[in-house]
């Protein structure tokens, strides 16, 4: 929409498109500091403002404290840095065509009049401005489908609201409700526990989840001594099921939990075990930002009219290139209707950039040139490996890294991660049947060769997740880990557990139940890691509710006797797998 109209409000038709990180360094640079958390925070702040619809000026009147008023203010200097530079960020992907159905008829009837029917998936994790951009693109009687479970609402934090569900019949008083009630899913224990989970929240559309599956296996809890023995739990687990025979590999298993550092104890033992595992939800090699910063640059040799790749090139490692001129110059390219990388070199620009600014422009253009030029007659691994060290010794790299990190450790150790990434593309460069490769070869095709690398969905290994990465998905088996007191449903410190929280904690948990198909274990500690302190664990509320015990009355007495054996037998010692 916006590549096509966008121009209308005021957006050039080649406008870039700035990831998670370019923002964060723009927000930096707007607020004048190097704090990477102080920027962050006010990166989801603002995102969240966005979320609601607000500007700058919008979030200024609705601040609540001095913090917010000071992320309000750099909110309005980043709003003027992505004007200047012609780009957006993924909100704006959302909140800039709503202006455009908004503020101008004839966009909003030509893009209402393009599509017969509109089909909007889990509307419960919509925002206030994603609501609004159904809205105005369906018009008052909009035909569309919306698909949606009050039950899975678990984006609260970030951003996400509940109330657009209970918002469509109020909106759309024609609005048929259709009940999708039965489960293709799980077998019939494991959806009673949901069931009786979910019981416990307050209700926008009744359901009662049901499946021709069977009773299947009853779920399981197991109370553990710690992180470590709960994990020694899983790994016994997983391997007394694959021993039992038929065809049950590493994929069907997934280990889910509430927070990201409950994986390290899991991953540990795994790996003792030689047990093939991924975690997902964790950051890529790729996704790290000294590696996104040599990929800006390989990608401005391919393509000089990257702008978002040029953006995160000129300024990294710094070199006197500051906001201002960065603004004149997306302005002047605008302008010109052109790219920024051709833009500085153009001879009109020097009316407006002067002295050490257009100077440090032409340098920055120079060096993408000669690296250019030596990439394209550099071939092989030995010569790759060469000139990319070069380079980074010439546009001081290392020092780079040490200046943006408090702790040598850290710069050390991304350092490394640049040699590592030095060393995949010279191995790229050597080809294969002895075929050699140029540098710019491997470049123009680094966005492929990075997707196959991360590539892992046809994989045969185990899934670690967060509950919250793991929605949409599901497995034959899943362990649930952690469900204590503090992490399911989770609070920190002294924090006040209000009704809204616990009701989103219940839904995450309910998510995490209907993820498996066959089995579920549910895995409680008796003591826990606080901190650097270990405290007594307290199961969860949520295994009450699940209603366990009323679910062991009815079983027959020998297929507990079979579960308790099975049970024992996993405790004991196994070898690790071949």
């Amino acid at each position: 929409m916006l590549r096509q109209d966008g121009e209308r409000i005021g957006l050039r038709p080649n406008f870039s498109i700035l990831d998670s990180d370019d923002v964060l360094g723009i927000l930096r640079d707007a607020g004048g500091c190097s704090d990477n958390a102080l920027a962050r925070r006010w990166q989801w702040t603002i995102s969240g403002w966005k979320n609601q619809g607000l500007d700058g000026d919008g979030a200024e009147r609705a601040a609540a404290d001095e913090d917010e008023r000071v992320a309000a203010r750099i909110m309005r200097r980043y709003e003027e840095r992505l004007a200047a530079f012609q780009a957006v960020d993924f909100d704006d992907l959302i909140g800039l065509p709503l202006a455009l159905l908004q503020r101008d008829e004839a966009a909003r009837m030509a893009w209402r009049g393009r599509f017969r029917h509109v089909l909007v998936d889990e509307v419960q994790d919509t925002n206030a401005v994603q609501y609004e951009l159904l809205k105005a693109l369906v018009g008052p009687d909009g035909c569309f489908t919306a698909v949606g479970d009050d039950d899975q609402s678990i984006y609260g934090w970030r951003g996400a609201t509940i109330d657009n569900l209970r918002r469509l019949p109020q909106d759309y008083p024609t609005l048929k409700l259709i009940a999708l009630e039965q489960n293709y899913r799980s077998t019939g224990h494991i959806l009673r526990a949901a069931n009786a989970v979910i019981a416990n929240n307050p209700k926008i559309f009744e359901k009662q989840l049901w499946s021709e599956f069977g009773d299947g296996e009853p779920v399981r809890v197991i109370e553990c001594d710690g992180e470590e023995h709960e994990a020694d739990r899983a790994v016994a687990h997983i391997q007394a099921l694959r021993a039992q025979g038929g065809e049950v590999a590493w994929g069907d298993f997934a280990i889910l939990y509430r927070a990201n550092h409950l994986a390290r104890a899991f991953e540990q033992k795994l790996r003792a075990a030689q047990i093939p595992y991924r975690v997902s939800g964790g950051q890529s090699y790729f996704e790290r930002a000294e590696i996104k910063d040599l990929c800006a640059w390989l990608r401005l040799l391919v393509n000089p009219d990257d702008d978002p790749a040029f953006l995160r090139a000129v300024t990294t490692p710094k070199r006197g290139i500051g906001h201002q001129t960065l603004a004149t110059l997306g302005e002047f390219a605008a302008k010109a209707r052109t790219s920024l990388f051709e833009a500085l070199f153009s001879p009109s620009l020097a009316a407006l950039l002067r002295g050490k600014a257009i100077d440090a422009l032409h340098q920055f253009g120079r060096e993408v040139d000669e690296l250019a030029q030596r990439a394209r007659h550099t071939q092989g691994g030995g010569p790759a490996r060469a000139l990319l060290m070069q380079w980074l010794q010439d546009i001081d790299y290392e020092q780079h890294l040490h200046d943006g990190e408090d702790s040598e450790k850290l710069a050390a150790a991304r350092w490394a991660n640049v040699l590592d990434f030095v060393d995949w593309i010279a191995r790229r460069c050597d080809g294969e049947d002895g075929q050699t490769t140029s540098v710019l070869e491997v470049a123009q095709t680094i966005s492929v060769i990075i997707s196959l690398a991360e590539r892992g969905d046809e994989a045969d290994v185990i899934t670690l997740s967060t509950l919250h990465a793991a929605k949409g998905l599901e497995w034959p088996h899943v362990m649930l880990a952690g469900v204590n007191e503090g992490l399911l449903p989770f609070r920190s410190g002294d924090e006040e557990m209000t009704a809204e929280r616990l009701q989103e904690e219940r839904r995450l948990m309910y998510v995490g139940i209907t993820r498996a198909r066959r089995t579920l274990v549910v895995s409680t500690l008796r003591r826990r890691k606080r901190g650097r302190e270990t405290v007594p664990g307290v199961k969860s509320r949520f295994i009450a509710e699940m209603k366990l015990d009323e679910v062991r009355a009815r079983q027959d007495p020998r297929e507990r006797l079979r579960l308790l054996r099975a049970e024992l037998a996993a405790r004991e010692p196994v070898a690790p797998a071949g």
